[in-house]
């Protein structure tokens, strides 16, 4: 790369091919699924259906979370890995308004998916005790409120992004520094209500399980998916301008080590849990790992170890797969598959004690695409595709700092 660049040209383009044909390329995927879940719920009944709903669900918001989570930590981190992903990051976290849509079968079934909002609650102590936080109003409530923030962070960051793209380019002064002023409280906000979030619509469908690291636990898995997802859109989009301009073998090599410490954080705090719950043996906890290591879900918690954790492990340890673009892209795709999986395990064995993982769950994954890539590539296609009026962007990218 050069330091002859031209910022004005680089905000114009615009890979329509390329974008075009990924979005087909999606949108044919997810059309597929769309069409087997509709036969699925015709097929299978309603309890199935929301127990795959609620697993593609947790996927698809995944991505739009971890994207905010990491959009916000670029702006205050600086760094070249994220000027290049940001337009990605951006677009995804513009999906949170179709995913608070997304939300209203899950809000409208919670007697059929959660044990506490039915009337036989009032007969089980332990739920009765969790009955003032555990209760449809307040489930609700926290419900809007987590959305009001996410969709308020994500969208002013956004509009700030789109602001900066329209006007010529400064130094970094007032309009930089307030991206990173509302970054740091905003990933305060954002720990607290994605823990809040994963204790509410995961952890709490056996409300007698509890981990003080689920929360932190659900925040790494989003960031992984998140990191993948971005490896295969920049990879797809990197044999045009201006795309091909920003991206290197040294870029992928970045986000190969990102999605390389991410894989290993995400091991470490499921360890972390595991040990802290089986030395403590106490017995609202043990049963929620009794029915995923044990009987039925045992092979799926092999398929969860090796294919999460070991697989991409021993292949992002090679240096020339993180510097090729195609190869870390499969890697990516494989850790996004597995992403589904570790959801389907996590999610699947309360509702199914005599059967295991059901075709339906990976078709509502693949269903649920199909609006979800739309309004992710209709964002990403409606700006320029890198923040070429960024102050630190000649610096970072152009010039291949870090």
């Amino acid at each position: 790369m050069t330091s002859d660049w031209k910022p004005a040209e680089m905000l114009k383009e615009r890979p329509t091919a390329d974008l075009s044909r990924l979005s087909s390329r999606g949108l044919l995927l997810g059309g597929v699924g769309a069409a087997a879940c509709a036969a699925g719920y015709v097929m299978v009944d309603s309890l199935q259906f929301l127990q795959s709903y609620l697993i593609a669900y947790m996927f698809w918001i995944g991505l739009s979370l971890g994207s905010l989570a990491l959009l916000m930590i670029q702006h205050l981190s600086g760094g070249a890995w994220g000027l290049v992903g940001r337009r990605v990051f951006e677009a995804a976290t513009r999906t949170l308004p179709l995913m608070a849509v997304l939300f209203i079968p899950i809000a409208l079934n919670l007697e059929t998916l959660f044990l506490w909002a039915r009337p036989e609650a009032a007969t089980d102590p332990v739920l009765v005790a969790k009955a003032a936080y555990l209760n449809p109003n307040f489930f609700y409530g926290r419900a809007v409120l987590y959305f009001a923030i996410w969709i308020g962070l994500a969208f002013t960051l956004s509009r700030w992004s789109k602001a900066q793209d329209e006007t010529a380019p400064v130094g970094p002064g007032p309009l930089d520094r307030r991206f990173r002023v509302l970054s740091g409280p905003g990933l305060v906000l954002f720990m607290l209500t994605v823990t809040f979030m994963s204790v509410d619509w995961v952890m709490s469908l056996d409300p007698h399980f509890y981990s003080t690291i689920f929360g932190v636990l659900t925040v790494g898995g989003q960031g992984l998916a998140t990191l993948a997802f971005t490896i295969l859109v920049l990879q797809g989009l990197s044999g045009s301008k201006p795309i091909s301009d920003v991206t290197s073998a040294e870029r992928f090599h970045d986000y190969g080590k990102l999605m390389l410490a991410f894989v290993m954080l995400w091991a470490y705090f499921n360890v972390s849990q595991l040990l802290i719950i089986w030395s403590a043996n106490l017995p609202e906890e043990i049963p929620w790992y009794i029915e995923r290591l044990q009987g039925h879900w045992a092979p799926w918690a092999v398929v969860v170890l090796l294919g999460h954790f070991v697989a991409p492990f021993v292949l992002l340890l090679s240096r020339d797969l993180k510097r090729h673009g195609r190869m870390l892209s499969r890697v990516a795709l494989f850790v996004l598959v597995m992403r589904v999986v570790d959801l389907v395990w996590t999610i699947g064995p309360v509702f199914r004690h005599e059967s295991t993982v059901h075709w339906l769950d990976f078709a509502m994954v693949l269903g649920m695409a199909l609006p979800w890539l739309f309004l992710f590539y209709r964002n990403l296609g409606s700006r320029a595709l890198v923040p070429a009026n960024d102050p630190y962007f000649e610096e970072a990218v152009i010039n291949e700092g870090h």
